[in-house]
């Protein structure tokens, strides 16, 4: 009976560790594993990949200019499906298969602070 309560409880925990939002810290290493390697750690579209023969320009975050111009439904999508879906850059990959939903949406927050901007309203 004592083992059925511990299984019990340990999956109480867990169901209620899923359902807890990602934190700005896990954005923050989401953004890095997956975004910095073009658009740089600090969003300005200088990352590591980024050589003088690279075929595009990254987007740079911190553009509020041309950040307001998008909505956060603009910048999700790119996320989810890509440059290609956008006609922009078949080099941005989708990563709707990858990400959470969670994590797209504190992606979004996180480039919305890059810019210092709230984008396209509607």
């Amino acid at each position: 009976m004592k083992k059925l309560m511990t299984i019990a409880a340990l999956a109480a925990l867990a169901s209620h560790l899923a359902m807890v939002p990602v934190g700005a810290v896990e954005i923050e290493k989401v953004f890095k594993f997956y975004c910095a390697q073009c658009h740089g750690l600090g969003g300005k579209g200088d990352g590591p990949n980024v050589t003088k023969d690279f075929p595009v320009s990254p987007r740079n975050f911190t553009n509020a200019t041309e950040m307001d111009k998008l909505s956060d439904a603009d910048l999700k999508n790119v996320i989810l499906d890509g440059g290609p879906s956008v006609s922009k850059s078949p080099m941005m990959p989708p990563w709707g298969k990858t990400l959470s939903g969670e994590e797209v949406d504190g992606l979004v927050k996180h480039l919305r602070t890059l810019c210092k901007c709230k984008g396209k309203q509607g």
